[in-house]
């Protein structure tokens, strides 16, 4: 849409209202007289015209007398009557009379005529007319700026008034929760600028809005959640210390069975309580990460020893297919926090007698993480929800199968916060399959070792690097 500078259309507005009337002058000259010449002397009217007959009569016969005051008197009376006024002058152009010295011929139209008589030359006449009436022409001009001011002031209301008036009542409505008022369109530059602005604005309003709505729900959930997990084992683990102290469990056996119950519930609460603490100062803290050049395969394998004891007891292979060289330079402790996560949720889900495989190379100045179990894979659902903080396919919320619902989401923050990326989806030939990246520290190039960011080697790593 082709739109105005707001001094363009008052400068258009001003160039308006003097063209109207100036229009209307003309065309109401030309009614009048015939021509749009505005210089041309008018014909006179049959009044006037005997009127100035008159005087030019009593000029011509007087010559005798201009001089004589009785009859300038006369003279002076009629030209009164006739509201005109003459001056006249020798024939050496002295003035002789002037009836009105304040007179201007620029002012009114004028007569000039001589006076001679056998041939001589008496003298020169100028005789000022009446100014002819022009209520006509100075009705038509002030109809014309009128009619102007009218005109100009519709489009002004059209153009500046309106939309100001409807983006005002657009402001109300969408203070008042309506998101869908439609803001009005305008043909004025600076009007459309501050339209498209407040567009902009409110759009992200809106997006806040939602963000806060959708934060809200998250923290209502996120409390829910977190109620749940811990009424649960509480709840448990008060039964099974009322039972002891009650002396219910009598035998050794049982007071064993209820003191190891006591002890997982604890267990449970407390990695409960710890995933909490990482997932929120990962999220919400902002904690400088500890930073060191690290071999990747160390921190895999370290991640795999600390949950071999639960693979082996559901009789799951764990297999390390990790290359040399995968450097990185990161926070030890956090990222074996992460591998230990997706570990954990792979041996969770995977079956009695299953397979587990780690890969991890290092491609395009990349280290390149997957992990593939032998379980059922991921949903739809799942796959679009399975980084949410609290999230678990399950709907009972049953730890014989799930964890605490944030060890996915801790994982992939931390590896965001290493500048990588963690995705989540199915294997072609079955189970669900993790993919991580994070940007490498060294890489190898023409058997040469590249040094892309400093960093600490272990100790005797570099050795073993330029001696490969």
């Amino acid at each position: 849409m082709k739109t105005l500078r707001i001094r363009t259309f008052t400068l258009l507005c001003f160039f308006f209202v003097l063209l109207v009337p100036w229009i209307f002058y003309l065309t109401a000259h030309f009614m009048e007289t015939q021509t749009f010449r505005i210089t041309e002397d008018r014909p006179l009217d049959a009044h006037l015209q005997g009127q100035l007959t008159g005087i030019i009569h009593l000029i011509e016969t007087g010559a005798g007398k201009w001089q004589d005051a009785n009859w300038q008197n006369q003279l002076h009376k009629e030209l009164q009557q006739t509201k005109m006024d003459v001056t006249i002058r020798t024939a050496s152009d002295q003035v002789i009379y002037r009836s009105n010295p304040e007179r201007r011929a620029a002012l009114s139209s004028t007569e000039q005529f001589s006076v001679i008589d056998d041939g001589r030359l008496l003298g020169r006449v100028v005789i000022y007319l009446p100014k002819p009436p022009n209520a006509v022409l100075m009705i038509s001009m002030l109809a014309g700026f009128l009619l102007a001011f009218l005109i100009v002031g519709m489009e002004m209301r059209r153009f500046l008034l309106k939309p100001l008036e409807r983006m005002s009542f657009a402001a109300r409505q969408i203070a008042a929760g309506n998101w869908d008022a439609e803001l009005p369109r305008s043909h004025i530059t600076e009007i459309s600028a501050v339209r498209d602005g407040f567009e902009v604005m409110v759009k992200g309003l809106q997006t806040a809005f939602q963000k806060q709505a959708e934060l809200e729900e998250e923290r209502r959930f996120v409390i829910g959640a977190v109620a749940h997990d811990l009424r649960t084992p509480l709840f448990a683990l008060r039964g099974y210390l009322d039972g002891l102290e009650r002396g219910i469990a009598q035998s050794p056996e049982k007071i064993a069975k209820y003191v190891t119950v006591c002890k997982e519930k604890s267990t449970q609460l407390d990695r409960l309580v710890e995933d909490l603490f990482t997932f929120t100062k990962m999220e919400y803290l902002e904690t400088e990460l500890n930073k060191k050049t690290v071999d990747f395969k160390l921190i895999l394998q370290k991640s795999m020893d600390s949950l071999s004891p639960l693979a082996r007891q559901k009789h799951i292979s764990i297999s390390n297919h990790a290359a040399d060289g995968c450097f990185i330079s990161g926070d030890m402790h956090l990222l074996e926090r992460a591998i230990s996560n997706l570990l954990d949720n792979a041996v969770r889900h995977t079956p009695p007698n299953g397979e587990i495989v780690v890969q991890c190379d290092a491609e395009n100045d990349q280290v390149k993480l997957t992990i593939r179990d032998t379980g059922p894979g991921f949903s739809a659902e799942e796959l679009q929800r399975v980084f949410e903080p609290l999230y678990r396919g399950e709907a009972s919320r049953n730890r014989s199968t799930g964890g605490s619902g944030l060890g996915l989401a801790i994982s992939q923050r931390i590896i965001r916060r290493h500048g990588g990326e963690l995705t989540a989806g199915n294997h072609a030939e079955g189970g669900a399959m993790l993919t991580g990246c994070i940007p490498a520290t060294l890489n190898f190039k023409h058997g040469k070792l590249l040094h892309k960011e400093v960093g600490i080697l272990p100790k005797g790593a570099l050795k073993q690097l330029t001696d490969s």
